[in-house]
């Protein structure tokens, strides 16, 4: 019946291209989507009637919507003209104002209402319809739960270089160490990341969380995050599911250019630089790095004979000691190209886009430290450290993307993105190592870390009458290779003239150790959902889907030590490539090697397969209810080696039912008010499940993997009202509160000999806060800044873990979640006046004092001690399609402190960064 209604108003067509050829008139391109003011879904087969008008003449032309809403109307007249839209079951629309422009393209959304009662038409202007639909708020206006979102253009109009610090803007949110999300103060083991709606797989050894600085902000059309549950949505989450979307196709034919040059407040004079075997600057070295063949087939190094040691030992790369030299200015190019063209008769959507980056980065002031029990229950400062480190990094990424409509019922996508970073650390640090008699020593660190993640999607909508279909297949990977990170240790020793000499530590066990990590994880995901509308306007829907996944992860790190039992001092005082050069002879008996306990190998096989069905209806116009169920069986195997061979095995199996119903009122159609209630889960993380060891760094902290640990289950209740009370504009208030039975905590262990972290199993946890959000223009107050906006987003949380049997060792029996911050603050100003492309944009950050690690008596907690986080971003037109930005970033200086009670743990500074850059479109 709908596509009835809509072919009666082609029928009133009377101008067709022939004709307009005839005439020639110059026509132009009218593209866009129609959505359900209530749902936000795309709506097919809705009649479009262009109306316009010249001397003489009056021509009409139209066309119906497709698959998810999308329409193109073609050959239109040039000139102001007139949308007519109907459907049955919604108030037809009239939209007014829209220039078409000569040989150009325009794009142009129109909400579409339930009719109620009366069916009378509604008329605005083209330029309202448009602000109507702002995307990142009309998502959030009519999902089912409670979302939130950032959208390109608000990306755009900050200093936001990839998707960890573009999303750190959105409520409740924060970014860890520059890459890992929290969202209300949860870990990030309670939040997801997909990408184009399918899994993202991990490249972290240590978690399974997907690190956002691999995409860079360019190729982003949307981070959306997902703060309830409904059963389309896996289940493993309760602090928000995130999903990138890449950007899609442009309605005509568009060409981008964008560069940009920065310079940092610290990396003034020189700074430690790690030397290269080339490409590190296209985050290409790796392989030149890899471990060589014949010390990974000489296993554990048990039975060596002295010539075979001096051959592993003279297979390695001979670079040890770190180097200084003046610092470059950070650049970053991007391009891209896209459309919506013609071929073979078929419209066919297209988006191809690369970004590369190359900067550097410095730590200044650099300090690090443990603490250890003293007397009365004081801390004492253990292995105290200090120094600076240099960082040069890399980032490259890109994306096809291409998308037609077969018919009007189908769609089908096809989406490829491919991100490679690398990171090229040197470091220097001195301090006293108690674990060796409180020697001073001096440590140069080098450490190079490559990283990649691909994704592949072949996705298809089908829509026929009532009935809705969506499927995907993605596959997707990820590696990370940290090839060859040295470490060579020098004893500060005064010399017989009483000059300061550096003399090799050669007896120390991890006085000169090499350490090779490597981790590949693969994934591929199928899914399909079925829906199916009822109603006499089709708003009410029943829907039912499955989910096949299956990943794999292979992990080893593998660390060396090379040592020497007797060894003169003016041989230990010689460059350690000098030294290495000379005693890794053949007929040399100087040197020895081993490997080390801080290392091994696992692999992990995760078998997900889920199906769920739901329901989605109105109660009247004001009334909506979401409900359903999904079920999930995981099936989890993690297999772990040692480096010194022990073995260690952990299967887990867990089938769960996953309840969720959400009830939203709508009091006046601006507002919201929704109430919601379900249960989700967090599994463990593959590295908590394998029982081997790793260490970082000298005198630093053991990590040790639980196999028996349990997945967790959370009960989540959510209250929250919406008042959106202009386009672009909305207020909000929300209560959240969250039980969770069995959380996965680690705890900091540490006695006089050593540093553990390990994993528990706490008896229970609760979470419970408050977040208040707003976007409000300031035209209200006065007409001289009607141009100026104000956002701000703030939570205030706090949560209580209960450990059981292992509250008798903890410091705090019944404390915060680890990682649960108490409060988080983003708030900003923004300028844009008119529709041009100037703009000005603050923003600010503070998020409060929250545990990283819990403490085992008698040491108190490691906590992340706040900080204020400043930015600014102005955007200035040069001529058409020629913008000029300027970016500057933690205007404050903000440090990153961790303290153990009276102990600073790590400290380091950043500095400013300033950044100005240039882009063109056309």
């Amino acid at each position: 019946m709908p596509a009835a209604v809509g072919a009666a108003c082609l029928l009133v067509s009377a101008s067709p291209a022939s004709a307009q050829e005839r005439t020639g008139r110059i026509t132009g391109r009218i593209t866009g989507r129609i959505i359900d003011g209530r749902t936000g879904q795309g709506l097919s087969d809705v009649g479009i009637q262009v109306v316009g008008a010249m001397p003489a003449t009056t021509t009409t032309s139209g066309a119906l919507s497709g698959i998810d809403g999308r329409y193109s109307l073609d050959r239109v007249r040039a000139g102001t003209i007139t949308l007519h839209l109907r459907r049955l079951g919604y108030q037809p629309k009239t939209v007014t104002g829209i220039d078409v422009p000569p040989g150009g393209v325009i794009e142009q959304d129109v909400t579409l209402d339930v009719a109620t009662v009366q069916l009378g038409a509604v008329t605005v202007s083209a330029a309202a319809e448009r602000g109507t639909v702002n995307e990142a708020l009309d998502e959030q206006r009519t999902a089912a739960g409670i979302v939130s979102a950032v959208t390109a253009e608000q990306i755009s109009r900050s200093p936001d270089g990839d998707a960890a610090q573009a999303v750190q803007r959105v409520s409740g949110v924060t970014v860890q160490d520059g890459k890992y999300i929290f969202v209300r103060g949860l870990g990030e083991r309670y939040t997801t990341t997909s990408l184009n709606g399918a899994r993202l797989p991990s490249p972290e050894p240590e978690r399974r969380v997907v690190p956002l600085d691999l995409f860079p902000s360019g190729l982003l059309q949307s981070i959306t995050t997902s703060k309830t549950f409904t059963p389309d949505l896996s289940g493993d989450f309760s602090g928000a599911a995130v999903n990138i979307r890449t950007r899609e196709f442009p309605a005509q034919r568009q060409y981008t250019l964008s560069t940009s040059l920065g310079l940092g407040s610290g990396s003034r004079g020189t700074v430690p630089f790690a030397s290269g075997v080339g490409g590190e600057q296209f985050a290409l070295a790796g392989s030149a790095r890899e471990l060589p063949a014949t010390v990974r087939q000489a296993g554990d190094l048990g039975t060596l004979t002295q010539p075979e040691k001096n051959a592993l030992i003279g297979s390695f790369r001979n670079v040890w000691q770190v180097g200084h030299r003046s610092t470059h200015p950070n650049a970053s190019f991007s391009a891209s190209v896209g459309g919506n063209d013609p071929v073979f008769g078929q419209r066919v959507g297209y988006l191809a886009s690369g970004s590369y980056s190359f900067g550097q980065e410095v730590k200044l002031n650099e300090r690090r430290a443990l603490a250890r029990p003293g007397e009365q229950n004081a801390q004492v400062e253990y292995n105290r450290f200090s120094g600076t480190t240099g960082r040069q990094s890399a980032m490259m990424g890109g994306l096809l993307n291409v998308s037609t409509l077969i018919g009007t019922g189908t769609r089908l996508a096809v989406n490829n993105t491919y991100n490679r970073t690398a990171d090229n650390d040197a470091r220097v640090e001195s301090g006293l190592y108690e674990d060796f008699g409180g020697a001073p020593l001096t440590v140069q660190r080098l450490d190079y870390v490559e990283r990649s993640i691909w994704s592949s999607q072949l996705a298809a909508e089908h829509s026929r009458g009532r009935n809705r279909l969506n499927w995907s297949v993605t596959g997707s990977g990820v590696t990370r290779d940290q090839p060859d990170r040295s470490e060579f240790v020098y004893e500060r020793a005064m010399g017989e003239n009483g000059t300061q000499r550096n003399l090799w530590v050669n007896t120390l066990t991890e006085a000169a150790v090499r350490t090779f990590g490597a981790l590949n994880e693969q994934s591929t995901e199928a899914k399909a959902d079925l829906e199916r509308r009822f109603g006499a306007s089709e708003t009410q829907l029943v829907k039912a889907g499955a989910l096949r996944r299956s990943t794999s992860r292979d992990s080893d790190v593998r660390s060396y030590s090379i040592f020497a039992s007797v060894l003169a001092e003016e041989l230990r005082a010689m460059p350690p490539e000098q030294l290495f050069e000379e005693f890794a002879q053949p007929s040399s008996n100087v040197l020895s090697i081993r490997s080390l306990a801080q290392g091994g190998s696992y692999s992990a096989s995760d078998e997900l397969s889920a199906g769920y069905a739901m329901f989605d209806i109105g109660l009247g116009t004001r009334v909506r209810v979401i409900g359903g169920a999904r079920v999930e069986r995981s099936e989890v195997g993690v297999s772990a080696v040692s480096t010194l061979g022990e073995p260690s095995v952990s299967e887990r199996v867990f089938t769960d039912v996953l309840p969720s119903l959400a009830l939203t009122l709508m009091p006046t159609p601006s507002q919201n008010i929704r109430l919601s209630v379900s249960r989700t889960l967090a599994r463990p993380e593959y590295r908590e499940l394998a029982g081997i060891r790793t260490r970082e760094v000298l005198g630093g902290v053991d990590r040790l993997g639980n196999p028996e640990l349990a997945r967790t289950l959370i009960d989540n209740a959510d209250l929250r009202w919406e008042y959106y009370s202009a386009p672009g504009e909305v207020v909000s208030a929300a209560l959240f509160a969250k039980r969770f039975h069995d959380p996965i905590e680690q705890i900091f262990r540490a006695s006089t000999t050593n540093s553990l972290i390990d994993f528990v199993n706490a008896a229970s946890a609760n979470n419970v806060g408050v977040e208040l959000e707003m976007r409000k223009g300031l035209g209200f107050l006065a007409d001289a800044i009607e141009d100026v906006g104000v956002f701000s987003n703030i939570t205030v949380m706090r949560s209580e873990i209960v450990l059981g049997a292992s509250a008798a060792s903890s410091t705090n029996p019944r404390r915060a979640m680890v990682g649960q911050a108490p409060y988080v603050i983003n708030t900003g100003l923004t300028w844009s006046p008119g529709a041009g492309q100037t703009s000005a944009t603050l923003l600010f950050n503070r998020v409060g004092e929250r545990i990283v690690n819990a403490g085992e008596l008698p040491l108190p907690d490691v906590m992340e001690v706040p900080r204020n986080v400043l930015d600014l971003s102005l955007r200035f037109p040069v001529r058409r399609g020629i913008a000029l930005r300027l970016d500057g970033k933690n205007l404050l200086d903000a440090a990153y402190e961790l303290r153990q009670g009276a102990i600073t743990r790590e400290y380091y500074e950043t500095g400013r960064l300033l950044q100005v850059g240039i882009s063109w479109r056309q």
